[in-house]
């Protein structure tokens, strides 16, 4: 009997010890691109191991999956994207990874910005839908890692007071320029967010996605603008070829006015590893360019 109940004890051990480590094990999770990848892996921390599919200085509007995709999917507990149109090819990439992860849509409760009847996806250009994106992403790793919940729960309250305080000093920054001043050219159009939110007047040579090359109608139309508008900096931004962008400085008179990061976070040893940092690096270069307004 004694044996018998060592050996009852074991098991008992090893059964606990089995559901302690399988509820240890930290959530895998699969965001589309940096961005998305950055604020939940801010929120998680510890709980999750967040990778991207469209990683640094990355084009999600160009994205062609590989077979290292296809395994990050099939093994997620959760996959992260952004919606609005954004990421078109993820439903035929989630069917043939067979992934079984819950689908996270982080624009969800975000008023989409129209442009020419599509949805423009850029929501997190605006830190207010950058905020709503947190507060999504963070009910979902809460419920899917339930024993991590008040952990979760702390670091995105933690993440959305400082949201809250950036969008306060981005609007400084801004107010400190005549409205006149605040112009500016990109390469695409994925600033329409931040310039509603911010009261800054943007000119793009693509439109919403960096698939269609402008005509060179476009581009003349836009050479004249910027001559009539006399903005003075155009930007890269660093996920797209900066060819155009430096022929239209070189038509219109103007200088290339620095590199923005519009749709992807940069590598760790930039300077916009984080979509805070991402923030604060664009708004110090677009105000110092639009000073010369």
């Amino acid at each position: 009997m004694l044996r018998r109940g060592m050996v009852l004890a074991v098991l008992l051990l090893a059964l606990v010890g089995g559901s302690a480590a399988a509820q240890a094990r930290p959530l895998k999770v699969v965001a589309t691109f940096s961005i998305l990848a950055g604020i939940t892996q801010d929120i998680a921390g510890p709980a999750a191991e967040v990778v991207a599919l469209v990683g640094p200085d990355g084009d999600a509007h160009l994205f062609e999956p590989s077979p290292a995709n296809v395994k990050a999917l099939s093994e997620a507990d959760l996959v992260v994207a952004n919606g609005l149109g954004l990421e078109p090819w993820l439903d035929r990439l989630v069917a043939a990874a067979g992934a079984r992860g819950k689908l996270v849509l982080a624009s969800a409760g975000v008023t989409p910005r129209m442009e020419d009847r599509a949805a423009d996806p850029h929501a997190w250009q605006d830190l207010a839908n950058g905020r709503r994106y947190a507060a999504n992403i963070a009910q979902a790793l809460a419920a899917a890692a339930p024993e991590q919940g008040a952990a979760i729960t702390a670091r995105a309250a933690a993440y959305d007071h400082r949201l809250d305080q950036l969008d306060g000093w981005v609007r400084a920054q801004i107010a400190t320029l005549p409205v006149a001043q605040r112009r500016i050219i990109t390469t695409h159009d994925a600033f329409g967010y931040f310039g509603q939110a911010y009261g800054v007047t943007l000119l793009a040579a693509q439109g919403l996605s960096t698939e269609a090359e402008p005509t060179s109608r476009d581009v003349a139309r836009l050479v004249r603008q910027i001559k009539q508008a006399k903005v003075r900096a155009v930007f890269l931004e660093n996920m797209s070829d900066p060819r155009l962008i430096r022929a239209l400085a070189h038509d219109a008179g103007a200088v290339v006015g620095g590199t923005l990061y519009a749709d992807a976070l940069s590598a760790a040893d930039g300077p916009a590893p984080s979509y805070e940092a991402m923030f604060r690096h664009n708004v110090a270069v677009l105000v110092a360019a639009m000073a010369k307004n």
